[in-house]
């Protein structure tokens, strides 16, 4: 699939079928992730790989009670290293420049999810320190999306969106 197609054709997906994502699949991903830009090429990002059952209803419980998170196959959840990033940015770097570096991951976790035929929902509703300790995340580690992922079983519309004369600026706002 074309990149530009990936672009238009993802939405977030939050009904799965009951069918598992291959292990290889699911490194695709990961390897996507991680070919993302990072400042400096620090690459603060850190995945955690959810499959078991009881984590994924604690994940969902800890995401105010979204549901369909449990029940994708797979679920990633994507963590900025603030420590990694204040090496080499100072405070910048673990307030702003890991949750960039983190963002751009997860987006090229979703568009490769599209073109590989899956669906993927970015959650950031979530109570951070729940999951922080659902996963045993250490300090200085920062989760920033949960991602479930699975075959999808809805198709939604695409989303309106806002015409480029709305949000394209010339030389000044």
């Amino acid at each position: 699939m074309e990149v530009f197609e990936a672009i238009k054709k993802r939405r977030s997906i939050r009904a799965f079928k009951n069918m598992d994502v291959p292990e290889e699949t699911v490194e695709k991903l990961i390897e996507a992730a991680r070919w993302a830009p990072s400042a400096g090429n620090i690459q603060p990002w850190e995945f955690i790989i959810i499959r078991n059952k009881e984590i994924k209803h604690r994940l969902a419980a800890a995401a105010l009670n979204q549901t369909f998170i449990e029940d994708a196959p797979v679920v990633i959840v994507v963590c900025a290293n603030e420590l990694r990033s204040s090496y080499g940015y100072g405070t910048r770097g673990a307030t702003l420049y890991c949750i960039q570096d983190t963002a751009a991951a997860t987006q090229n976790i979703l568009l490769t999810a599209t073109a590989l035929g899956l669906g993927a929902c970015w959650v950031g509703a979530f109570n951070e320190e729940q999951v922080r300790k659902v996963l045993n995340i250490p300090n200085g580690i920062r989760p920033v999306a949960i991602i479930p992922i699975g075959h999808p079983a809805e198709k939604p519309a695409p989303r309106p969106r806002r015409p480029l004369n709305e949000i394209v600026h010339y030389e000044t706002f």
